[in-house]
């Protein structure tokens, strides 16, 4: 479904991302993990046109994307939910997840909202509150729940469990997997390893811009390196 091969992305002199590739098959849940600074934020963003790489090729069901802009990535199913869930504060929930379809012709709003609404709960009892006033966990559902209207077919999540208490986070990580149930495949970025690990089919581990390591996540989590670097082992 999606294969990222050999992309190098700069920040002026600073070489970010070298020569990264790895791939996404429809059905999977796959992790990229890693500290803070590995890179991870940096790929999503290239992947989605935020950035545009220096060297290297993304290709998404077959057709290279490297060179779409934004609009058009989402327009072929591929929907980022970023970093820090970026919601327009000052407007409701419903608002919120209308904008999440603004890529779709001949929607049927109510529908794609009643969709959300039967995933996501809260966001029906909060319709007409400004998100702004959401607590941390109601946001990243709202953040969710926009990038799911836009039907994507892979979904990218960026450190989704981000500032959330303990039990929260297990509430997404149960809608992330409920969401790849349902058919929709999963790129996900975690600064929690062992979240990530515990529900993913296969990880790659960055450091520095690099991947350095690669497995199913079964291997992964028994590694005794990484549990030392990221796991607490």
């Amino acid at each position: 479904m999606l294969n990222v091969t050999g992309i190098q992305v700069f920040y002026d002199n600073i070489h970010a991302i070298k020569d990264v590739s790895f791939h996404v098959d429809e059905g999977e849940i796959v992790t990229l993990i890693g500290a803070n600074g590995a890179g991870k934020s940096t790929i999503l963003k290239t992947i989605s046109g935020l950035i545009r790489p220096a060297a290297g090729k993304i290709e998404f069901l077959g057709h290279s994307i490297v060179n779409l802009s934004p609009h058009k990535i989402v327009r072929k199913r591929l929907a980022h939910c970023p970093e820090g869930r970026r919601l327009f504060l000052q407007m409701n929930v419903r608002e919120n997840l209308q904008m999440g379809a603004y890529s779709r012709e001949d929607v049927d709003m109510e529908a794609e909202l009643a969709a959300v609404y039967e995933r996501f709960p809260i966001l029906d009892e909060r319709r007409n509150q400004r998100a702004g006033s959401l607590s941390g966990g109601e946001q990243q559902m709202l953040a969710m729940g926009r990038a799911m209207m836009a039907k994507p077919l892979l979904l990218m999540l960026d450190e989704p469990s981000m500032g959330l208490a303990p039990i929260l986070v297990e509430q997404i990580f149960d809608l992330i997997v409920e969401l790849n149930d349902a058919g929709t495949t999963i790129l996900l970025v975690e600064q929690n390893a062992e979240m990530a690990l515990s529900i993913a089919d296969r990880g790659y581990v960055l450091e520095t811009g690099s991947v350095v390591t690669t497995g199913n996540c079964a291997d992964l989590l028994n590694d005794e390196r990484l549990k030392k670097a990221y796991l607490g082992g």
